[in-house]
């Protein structure tokens, strides 16, 4: 499923930081509150580029296992999910290998291609590669669990599937916010409502911060 966002909300929810994000989806108590987002393990490999926000095509991978054949691999599959997928695509690469720490699933050539189908970004609970390319394209996203320098043997297996990253369930559609922070999945039923709520902590926030600013500060007065 998709939620259905106007251009302007769209935008609104994207000026906003992924932690004002996930703070706002709190108070409806639509999930757990330690869930439905991901750890420190998934790492924002090209900082400076603001906020990204899309729509999850998923996929399984695996770069690891060398009999499984180049043939079977499944990425044109992958590639028309995201020309078909609603704009902007994130493409999210669960890996399913036996050794994901040397995994690689994502280089230059992958990127670029996926940017050219509308997608803003990766994330990918394994390695990336080509940094120095991919952070040329100027403008995608790169979130995986760090860099690694070959590819191995690359295969796109399952595409369009629920996928877990980091702990964090996404199913094909799902809306992503992420920014340097990390990345939070914003519930499709109260997508509609976040800017609203983000807004009102911001005003609660500044209110703290002058409370604790102020020249007379006291943790009485705090709280």
């Amino acid at each position: 499923m998709t939620v259905a966002l106007t251009a302007e909300q769209f935008e609104a929810i994207r000026a906003i930081d992924s932690p004002t994000i996930a703070n706002a989806i709190e108070p409806f108590n639509v999930r757990p509150h330690a869930s439905g987002y991901v750890g420190h393990d998934i790492r924002c490999l090209i900082p400076g580029l603001g906020t990204m926000l899309g729509y999850a095509v998923t996929c399984t991978a695996d770069s690891r296992t060398e009999w499984r054949r180049r043939e079977d691999s499944s990425f044109l599959d992958l590639c028309r999910a995201v020309q078909a997928a609603p704009k902007p695509a994130v493409v999210v690469i669960q890996d399913v290998g036996q050794d994901r720490d040397r995994s690689c699933h994502v280089g230059e050539v992958m990127a670029t291609t996926f940017k050219r189908l509308g997608a803003a970004g990766v994330v990918t609970d394994g390695g990336l590669r080509d940094i120095v390319e991919v952070r040329e394209l100027g403008d995608f996203h790169y979130y995986g669990a760090g860099l690694v320098v070959a590819h191995g043997r690359p295969m796109i297996l399952d595409v369009n599937v629920e996928v877990t990253i980091s702990g964090m369930p996404v199913t094909p559609g799902a809306l992503l916010h992420g920014d340097e922070n990390g990345i939070v999945h914003i519930p499709d039923e109260i997508a509609d409502q976040v800017v609203a709520e983000a807004d009102r902590i911001r005003e609660y926030e500044a209110e703290r911060l002058r409370v604790v600013n102020s020249p007379d500060f006291t943790l009485e007065g705090y709280r």
